[in-house]
């Protein structure tokens, strides 16, 4: 797959783009809809004799034309581009989005991000805008098109009477429930991050925990304690996750940490890069009276967890 980062400056130098089929969105997730929407745009460039593309903008609209600080990812940029490329696609086009950028006019978006890019089908979701105040949308698209090229429109997609979308999934973590994503994203909600040190209280008590430092960027689950797995020397092991601020040793909420205790693993990982998957809340975080208290609610946890993992017949690793 050819990435290209398409700047202001270097936008004129792609002309040597081939025809393409190409598939339009933020795709935050590469959720079922996104999957969709870009798989339609390959089938499209099979049958058309086309290249296949994704054009998608970073960062996200709404980091640019609000407050970045409350703005969530699913996926990172990096783990989009990883993903996109597992659907076979041919171009990965990463438009910056600017406040410039967001000026243009539908008009202006058409012809210089899909007409000079030599595109020659364009997929879309239902919902998807473009162009200042998003006043381009799909319903529009067959008038701004005046057919230099065509274009197939995906439509809702559901799940439980519910709209799949980067949004719900979001819902759906922030409430910890987390079991309920894989239906809308099509795998278990993963993010990545570096081991680092931690107050080493785990190992005091019989439970030596991984500490994971994670990009302020994720959706992360609500506090509480989940069945999860690290990704770690080549292989899926699972844990018990803390995620939250440890109460029972602090009385004020500092940083929320994350905190894995790996399951029948003895490794030193202080550096190491993973990934965590999270599967099942298994309870809430909350305040014991006493250590010992602590560590027996953490063997019941532990216990909890290996049932879990023991009653999946098999896992998904995607």
């Amino acid at each position: 797959m050819k990435v290209i980062y398409l700047t202001e400056e270097n936008k004129n130098a792609v002309d040597e783009l081939p025809p393409l089929s190409l598939a339009i969105g933020y795709f935050d997730g590469i959720h079922i809809g996104h999957q969709k929407v870009i798989g339609t745009a390959k089938e499209e460039a099979e049958k058309r004799g086309l290249h296949s593309g994704v054009m998608t903008f970073d960062p996200s609209p709404k980091a640019v034309l609000g407050n970045p600080e409350k703005v969530k990812y699913l996926t990172l940029l990096h783990e989009k581009k990883q993903r996109i490329q597992a659907l076979g696609i041919d171009y990965f086009i990463i438009v910056p989005f600017t406040k410039e950028f967001s000026k243009l006019s539908p008009e202006q978006f058409i012809e210089q991000y899909i007409v000079q890019l030599n595109v020659k089908h364009l997929v879309a979701g239902f919902d998807y805008t473009y162009g200042r105040y998003g006043k381009g949308n799909m319903n529009t698209i067959k008038q701004l098109s005046e057919n230099r090229f065509s274009y197939t429109v995906i439509e809702k997609m559901m799940v439980q009477n519910e709209k799949i979308s980067s949004t719900s999934i979001r819902n759906l973590i922030k409430l910890g429930n987390v079991d309920q994503v894989p239906a809308m994203l099509g795998r278990h909600y993963t993010i990545s991050g570096t081991v680092v040190h931690g107050e080493k209280r785990g190992r005091t008590i019989g439970f030596p925990t991984a500490n994971i430092d994670v990009d302020h960027r994720y959706v992360l689950p609500k506090d509480g304690v989940y069945a999860v797995e690290v990704f770690v020397n080549g292989q899926w092991i699972p844990g018990v996750c803390n995620i939250g601020f440890k109460p029972t040793f602090h009385n004020e909420r500092r940083q929320r940490m994350i905190e894995v205790h790996l399951l029948n693993f003895q490794d030193d990982l202080y550096g190491e890069s993973v990934n965590i998957k999270w599967y099942k809340r298994i309870r809430e975080e909350r305040k014991f009276t006493s250590v010992d208290e602590l560590s027996k609610q953490i063997t019941r946890d532990k216990k909890q967890a290996m049932d879990f993992f023991n009653s999946i017949s098999s896992i998904d690793h995607r």
